[in-house]
């Protein structure tokens, strides 16, 4: 895996180089999230998800005074959950809820010229077997040669679901170097399927650029730029430690109105995660690698887990 991770930092940096001096406005790309990038023999609780993600940098110079940047984005994604294991047969040893999130969304995000972020979001979605998530688990497991699975028939029921969110982002501070910042972040998502809260920080240190032109807030596109960036590519660690109060998952309690589902847990209401990585982002390219930090999510024997997130975007007009 290690090997893997190597030569795509590689080819990403080696692709760069073909971009020197270039904007782009439009971004397409993907992020994948497994624990089995971390190399610790695990396939539980978060197990896999896919997001796909398409950016568009409206006219810069259509906006008024304080804006810097908005984009536009639409996405799709799924999210697949089992217990300890895939191969759990019987739902009484089960910890967690197998269960699945497909979804479809759109977002526009804000960034001022003071360098801060406001993105509002809207996802239309379902769970239960409308999800395919049984269907892509076992494509996944068939296609690399893993375990057989048992269990999806008590998975989380059938339910659509509509979902709104809001984030926020705001600088604190920035070194005179322009190695390292910190900035505020905070979040709130309500629903049918999630409804939570949270806030946090973000750390980096390494080449970084302004919050409104970084793979931070995937905020490298432009058109028609107004405020040029402080590096021509970014390298740079970043933590995000963050804090959350989770009102309701119906991944883990099933629906809200009509909960039919055979194998539901309560919540822990205070989950705390820590996200540690690396970014690179050339004017076409983004790479990103993170591992993701959970404690205890569910109300049952099962322990926090650990996830490692992967992340490739391409920019072009």
């Amino acid at each position: 895996m290690k090997n893997k991770l190597y030569l795509i930092f590689a080819l990403c940096t080696i692709l760069a180089n073909s971009s020197k001096g270039q904007s782009f406005k439009n971004e397409f790309g993907f992020r994948s999230d497994n624990d089995s990038y971390l190399a610790q023999g695990s396939d539980m609780y978060y197990t896999n998800g896919l997001y796909i993600h398409f950016r568009h940098a409206t006219n810069q110079e259509h906006l008024k005074q304080s804006l810097e940047k908005k984009i536009f984005e639409i996405s799709a994604g799924q999210k697949i959950f089992n217990p300890r294991s895939g191969y759990s047969p019987d739902p009484d040893r089960q910890d967690r809820p197998f269960a699945g999130y497909l979804y479809a969304g759109a977002a526009m995000s804000w960034y001022s010229k003071k360098e801060s972020v406001f993105k509002m979001a809207v996802e239309l979605g379902t769970t239960g077997p409308n999800s395919l998530s049984q269907s892509g688990q076992e494509l996944l497991h068939n296609t690399i040669g893993f375990y057989e699975l048992a269990g999806w028939e008590y998975q989380i029921k059938n339910e659509n679901s509509i979902n709104l969110s809001a984030q926020y982002t705001k600088l604190i501070s920035r070194s005179e170097d322009n190695t390292t910042d910190l900035s505020f972040e905070g979040y709130a998502n309500a629903g049918t399927i999630f409804n939570a809260v949270g806030a946090g920080f973000l750390f980096r240190i390494g080449r970084i650029n302004q919050l409104f032109n970084s793979g931070a807030t995937n905020s490298v596109i432009s058109n028609q730029q107004k405020t040029s960036s402080f590096m021509p590519r970014e390298l740079f660690f970043y933590t995000r430690p963050q804090l959350n109060y989770i009102i309701y998952d119906a991944t883990v309690q099933g629906s809200m109105f009509n909960n039919d589902s055979p194998v539901t847990f309560g919540i822990q209401p205070i989950v705390f995660e820590q996200k540690l990585g690396l970014n690179y982002s050339s004017p076409r390219f983004t790479f990103d690698f993170g591992v993701y930090l959970r404690t205890k999510e569910v109300r049952s024997r099962a322990p926090g887990h650990q996830f490692g997130a992967i992340s490739m975007y391409y920019r072009f007009d």
